[in-house]
């Protein structure tokens, strides 16, 4: 069985970020509204990025990873653009002009 970490983007801009055993199934629900108060209020949702993994500890230790991270960081995640991940993922005063 596989295991799904994704990212929405809700109508108002806003990322949402979840994991699940069904990709298809939790899409949906989130779509027709009533499973998350938080995207429910936002629809409709798009899915902007998702990642298969093997195990559910190793989902949701992603999803409580990405989870905090900046627009910038996710966007740059999105986009597989890993320098800019790499730059985002420092702090501030650490990145350089």
């Amino acid at each position: 069985m596989s295991f799904w970490v994704y990212v929405l983007q809700c109508a108002d801009g806003r990322f949402y970020t979840g994991h699940t055993d069904d990709l298809a199934r939790r899409l949906a629900e989130h779509q027709t509204g009533g499973y998350s108060d938080f995207t429910s209020r936002r629809r409709p949702v798009r899915l902007v990025w998702q990642e298969e993994f093997q195990t559910r500890a190793e989902a949701l230790t992603a999803e409580v990873q990405i989870k905090p991270w900046s627009r910038a960081k996710k966007e740059a995640l999105f986009a597989g653009d890993w320098s800019r991940l790499s730059y985002f993922a420092r702090p501030p005063k650490e990145r350089g002009l």
